[in-house]
């Protein structure tokens, strides 16, 4: 089975620092790094990695960093045929700083990212076959990615909405999801709740449901996740890990979601398995270089003493 991202691809620029500077003030950094990036990207990245086929539908510039950042695509076995070069806006980019905790801000400039069209989504389509499972963010125009789902549930595609960043969530993209996967931030954006804990996680999933999204994962960070189904919830909690960069850490998540929902595994233990695949990213540098491939998550959860779908027909 194969699965179809359509996001955003970006170059990040990222900075290390001991603290954030205040407003107006100059302080010294530690390191810079030049990463390939992008919620889209990175989430594609995931399901290559991991080593499901996947198709990226994207823009990106006609300049250096557009060339870099679908080679790097083409490397990590991502079909690339289906993303745009924009003519009118550079490669999008990200400006993120890291702290020594770990936590990230970050600017966006989406720049080529705004310059796939629903059309481009249309023609994209139109060349594809044997896709199941369709995972989009919102890093890119609201109506391309309206028309993404649109022509997914047409295809009887399961459909997973990683409605992120908050900034660029619309509400109609609920119509056609199979599954949402939204954050602390991203859930008080949309409905209003502060999910701290799992009575107000199952609170959010219960307002999804009445919005018409019956199956919901709620993350909450280093308290886990809850996954919410059609009026019944589980709690997964965190695994505890020492955070390097978290950036990318939700998409490893998607990503790794997507993989267990196209191997035909419940929501509960792709789940699970996506929250291993998110906890590992973490202690690694690089929202894409530092996505863990199969064989790293097989040793992880070795190590660990996890287990996750499939796992037992393995030997080491």
């Amino acid at each position: 089975m194969s699965i179809t991202v359509v996001g955003s691809i970006n170059i990040d620029i990222v900075a290390q620092t001991d603290r954030y500077p205040s407003r107006g003030e100059t302080i010294f950094g530690k390191k810079i790094d030049y990463l390939s990036g992008g919620k889209g990207a990175n989430q594609a990245t995931s399901v290559a990695k991991l080593g499901k086929q996947v198709s990226m539908i994207g823009a990106v510039g006609n300049d250096f960093h557009g060339d870099k950042l679908v080679d790097t695509l083409k490397e990590r076995k991502v079909n690339t045929e289906f993303i745009k070069r924009s003519q009118v806006l550079a490669t999008g980019t990200a400006i993120i700083t890291i702290d020594q905790t770990a936590e990230n801000t970050m600017l966006v400039l989406k720049s080529a990212n705004d310059d796939l069209l629903p059309e481009d989504i249309e023609s994209a389509f139109s060349k594809m076959t044997h896709s199941e499972v369709l995972l989009v963010q919102m890093e890119v125009p609201q109506e391309t990615v309206i028309r993404a789902m649109e022509l997914a549930k047409k295809r009887g595609m399961y459909v997973i909405l990683d409605p992120a960043p908050a900034e660029g969530i619309t509400v109609k993209a609920l119509d056609y999801a199979d599954v949402i996967t939204p954050n602390r931030q991203e859930t008080k954006h949309m409905i209003g709740i502060d999910v701290n804990d799992i009575e107000t996680a199952v609170e959010a999933g219960r307002t999804f449901e009445k919005m018409g999204v019956r199956n919901s994962i709620l993350k909450m960070a280093d308290k886990g996740c809850v996954v919410y189904q059609n009026g019944e919830w589980e709690h997964l909690p965190s695994i505890p890990v020492t955070p390097l960069d978290t950036v990318g850490a939700g998409d490893s998540f998607a990503g790794a979601l997507a993989c267990a929902i196209s191997d035909g595994y419940d929501l509960i233990e792709a789940a699970k398995f996506a929250s291993i695949v998110g906890a590992l990213k973490v202690t690694k540098l690089g929202a894409q270089s530092g996505i863990p491939t199969l064989e790293e998550v097989d040793a992880f959860c070795k190590e660990r003493g996890l287990t996750y779908y499939g796992l037992e027909e393995k030997t080491f």
